[in-house]
């Protein structure tokens, strides 16, 4: 039984559901490690000081994730006369991923495109909630073994990616409850680009 299945269990009815879902949520929250979303800050800002790339890798609704950060971060932030965030969303060029899963092997969807686009120093955030996805893991491997910048954000136990990545944001919660960790990593995505957009309009 994951935590979902237990909170549905215990509920009386749908606000029952909604108000015990919500009260999940807040725990995962007030259990995050601001120390990595921190260091996660300082990354994005040193990508754009030195006019770095940032990539985002993602399957299913991490990938739906990884087209809203991307999109949070490089026109969220814009601010007229400052250097912009340099981002890009990996799961989001159809034509691209279905080449490489056809020709290739879906494993190397994202890695089929860091071959054209990575260069040293760059930023790879590779999301998952189970830290297990093959291509994900393959991308951070690459990105890991060409001098780039890796950071995690993972749910679960972490998977391998929690391990190979330089830096992660861990969503801790049972296996099997998705939608918990990918509602977390979307209120990281809204903490982490308002704060630049902040930022960016003080300098």
């Amino acid at each position: 039984m994951n935590d979902l299945d237990e909170i549905f269990s215990e509920s009386q009815s749908g606000r029952d559901y909604a108000q015990r879902y919500i009260s999940y949520l807040s725990e995962l929250l007030r259990s995050l490690d601001v120390e990595a979303v921190e260091k996660t800050i300082a990354i994005f800002q040193k990508a754009r000081s030195d006019a770095k790339t940032i990539f985002f890798v993602g399957n299913g609704g991490s990938a739906a994730t990884c087209s809203h950060f991307a999109e949070d971060l490089a026109y969220g932030t814009w601010t007229q006369g400052k250097r912009p965030f340099r981002v890009l969303s990996l799961a989001d060029n159809t034509a691209y991923l279905t080449a490489v899963a056809n020709d290739e092997c879906y494993e190397n969807v994202f890695v089929g495109q860091l071959r054209n686009l990575f260069d040293k120093g760059d930023v790879l955030v590779a999301i998952s909630a189970s830290g297990n996805s093959p291509n994900v893991i393959k991308a951070v491997e690459y990105a890991n073994s060409n001098a780039g910048i890796t950071i995690g954000m993972t749910g679960f136990d972490g998977g391998k990616l929690k391990g190979i990545c330089h830096h992660c944001c861990h969503v801790r919660t049972t296996k099997g409850a998705y939608g918990p960790v990918e509602d977390i990593h979307l209120v990281l995505d809204h903490i982490i680009s308002t704060y630049l957009m902040y930022m960016l309009r003080k300098e």
